[in-house]
């Protein structure tokens, strides 16, 4: 009784992989019938809302401390008996190969499919092998009649399928799948499911063009090629829905097409993701440049290079399936783009920054903006970029721009004039409200967030900018209803005392102080100024109170040019970036890199060390060499000295002591003494006697 009420325990390979990981997560939310339709009986015997699937799964990359919470069991590179065992256990085994072309995945799902197999005849329930293949496999298919090209293909020609050329492999497997899984003889069912590319997410395959997007890197996103092919396409979580139908519909036909309702082309897909995340412009480039610009893989434009057409009429009439993106993802861009910045975190970061002159606001933003890859918005700024725009367009060429675009161009700049007229040089809060609320809504800002400097500096400047245009709604609300999409989602507001912003405008240079506008009397007009807003009945900070964005305020009390202390204060409460840091294709070429760098470090310090080395042993011997040639010198003079010294000393020898000495020894020697040395002494004593008496 317990095994028929137990979850179904599926297998399914790379769970660290894109596909594979949200197919996993559909199905491990999935409860027990859901799919089926209202009145039908309920396949499985699981009470409704309990979980239908418990995942089991290997992991590609190396083992990871966080565990996915959809996993009931994760095995890293186990050995095939070891796997086998795991797949013996499970009641549904999903094989993934969809989203790569390697030659290793297709070689394991081989193996799989023949193991399970073979031991068929000792299962005690069927088992379920589902191969998850890809379009790829039909690239080449043509209609029945060449001469209708606007014919789609369906389930019924899977016959005729014929593959690209990279995925003869991914074909022959589907065929060794629908030849093994025919249950006849074993207790073994197979279903391939020939995917559409995937999307939704966070994107895999699409995630370049979302991207260069977002990051607003090109003026024009780049098209690999002309783009007029078609793409049969699947929301990521629409494919787990389909193996989620197949698991508990258990139909009839064994090969399923898993593509949406879209026949879009490549140029409609990316065309609205610029539209949508970007600027709305293409730039059309050869194919080649996706390689040479790191932008795709070989393998990857294969996949965005298939022109297909296909109707998955076995999903439409069979399955109930609850569609994430039925009509695909041009029709769903906006939705795909939620889930996009969802799931990689890209979301904005909104600071507003208000504070007294002097305070830092200008320098804390510009650091703020450093950290966090923001935009910095001074109104000064905003304003002179939108009065240069509209310039532009007044002065362009009427073949570029349209008369009606010159004339509103023309129609605000007098505009902006006469209410700088009116207002000594400055714009009136109406125009500025435009003019910011514009840059706030733009793509940068939109995407990647803002710090606003300063600016709105009111209460009722800020209801302007802030406050949403639907007010009926406003009225039924307790509390005002503003733009979150331009609304600061952090409020610091920055103080000093008068005396300590005093001394530091004071402490600017003549140059600087004019340019900032700190001179004596300007900067405490400002002050005063700024103060008597602080006081008013309704103050900026009041407005920020009524949304519930609560305003932090931080005190500034010293010179540190670096303001350490400030920002570190603003980033714990802000938190960490929510912006792009290197992909994992960019963090291996960046650490490659750096063990390049480190490598060549080594090298070349080693190469120093040996230069060094050789260096002090070449003077070592140049030393020794020098040292050896003084000292023959030393010598050489040394025996000459010697030899002058000895020359006269010879000369009295010879002359006065060697003749007696002579005589002595020979007379010595004829003689033969026993005492041949006192004989000396004696001979050469007698003959000095004989000498003196002569």
């Amino acid at each position: 009784m317990g095994d028929k009420t137990r979850p179904k325990r599926i297998f399914i390979n790379d769970v660290d992989r894109y596909s594979s990981k949200h197919i996993a997560k559909f199905l491990s939310t999935c409860s027990a019938g859901e799919s089926s339709e209202e009145g039908e009986e309920q396949t499985l015997a699981s009470p409704p809302g309990e979980p239908a699937f418990q995942i089991v799964g290997t992991v590609s990359a190396s083992p990871r401390d966080d565990k996915e919470s959809f996993l009931l069991e994760q095995y890293t590179s186990p050995t095939r008996d070891e796997l086998l065992e795991r797949l013996l256990e499970c009641d549904v085994v999903v094989y993934n190969i969809s989203e790569s072309g390697t030659q290793q995945q297709v070689e394991e799902a081989t193996w799989a499919i023949t193991a399970l197999h073979a031991e068929g005849e000792n299962f005690k329930s069927r088992k379920m092998f589902i191969l998850v293949s890809t379009v790829m496999t039909w690239a080449l298919s043509k209609a029945q009649n060449p001469d209708e090209t606007d014919v789609l293909l369906t389930e019924e020609e899977f016959r005729r399928r014929r593959p690209h050329p990279n995925f003869k492999n991914h074909n022959n497997l589907e065929k060794l799948v629908l030849k093994l899984g025919r249950g006849k003889g074993t207790g073994l069912t197979g279903y391939v499911v020939a995917s559409g590319l995937q999307y939704g997410k966070g994107e895999n395959l699409f995630h370049y063009f979302f991207k260069v997007s977002w990051l607003l890197q090109f003026p024009k996103v780049p098209l690999f090629g002309e783009g007029t092919n078609y793409i049969p396409m699947i929301h990521v979580y629409d494919l787990g829905g389909v193996l989620q139908n197949i698991i508990e519909l258990k139909p009839k036909s064994k090969y399923i097409l898993a593509v949406d309702d879209s026949k879009n082309t490549l140029e409609d897909i990316v065309k609205m993701i610029s539209v949508t995340l970007g600027r709305g412009k293409l730039n059309k480039v050869p194919e080649q440049e996706a390689i040479a610009m790191k932008a795709f893989k070989p393998e990857e434009l294969d996949y965005l290079s298939i022109n297909l057409r296909l109707d998955a009429f076995i999903i439409k009439d069979s399955f109930s399936l609850r569609w994430t993106s039925e009509a695909g993802m041009v029709e769903n861009m906006e939705s795909i783009v939620k889930e996009y910045k969802n799931t990689r975190q890209l979301l904005p970061i909104k600071i507003s920054l208000v504070g007294p002159p002097a305070v830092g606001k200008t320098t804390v933003a510009e650091k703020l903006c450093s950290h966090y890859q923001i935009h910095h918005i001074r109104i000064k700024e905003v304003i002179e970029e939108k009065i240069t725009q509209l310039e532009i367009v007044d002065e362009a060429e009427p073949e570029y721009v349209s008369e009606e675009v010159t004339a509103a161009a023309r129609k605000q700049l007098e505009d902006f004039n006469k209410s700088m007229e009116m207002n000594a040089g400055r714009l009136a809060d109406n125009l500025l409200v435009d003019i910011l609320q514009e840059k706030l809504n733009s793509k940068p800002c939109r995407n990647q967030g803002f710090v606003l400097d300063g600016f709105p500096k009111t209460y009722e400047q800020a209801k302007l900018i802030f406050s949403d245009e639907d007010t009926e709604n406003q009225e039924m609300m307790f509390k005002p209803v503003y733009n979150q999409k331009i609304t600061p989602e952090h409020v610091f507001a920055l103080n000093a005392t008068d005396d300590f912003l005093t001394k530091r405008a004071q402490g600017l240079p003549q140059s600087v102080a004019e340019k900032m506008r700190y001179t004596q009397e300007e900067f405490v007009a400002r002050l005063t100024r700024y103060r008597q807003l602080c006081t008013a009945e309704e103050t900026l900070l009041d407005y920020f109170d009524e949304l519930e964005i609560h305003p932090e305020h931080i005190e500034v009390t010293t010179g540190d040019s670096e303001y350490t202390d400030v920002m570190k204060k603003i980033t714990e409460m802000a938190g960490i970036p929510k912006n792009y840091g290197p992909s994992p294709e960019e963090q291996e070429e960046e650490d490659r890199k750096k063990e390049e760098e480190r490598k060549k470090k080594l090298a070349a310090e080693a190469a120093e060390k040996k230069r060094r080395n050789e260096a002090a042993l070449a003077e070592m011997v140049a030393q020794y060499e020098e040292w050896q040639k003084n000292l023959s010198e030393l010598q050489r003079q040394e025996y000459e000295l010697l030899e002058a010294r000895s020359l006269p000393l010879r000369n009295y020898l010879m002359k006065y002591v060697m003749p007696s000495l002579t005589e002595a020894m020979l007379d010595c020697s004829k003689i033969k003494p026993e005492d041949p040395v006192n004989f000396l002494a004696e001979h050469l004593l007698k003959n000095n006697q004989q000498g003196e008496q002569s």
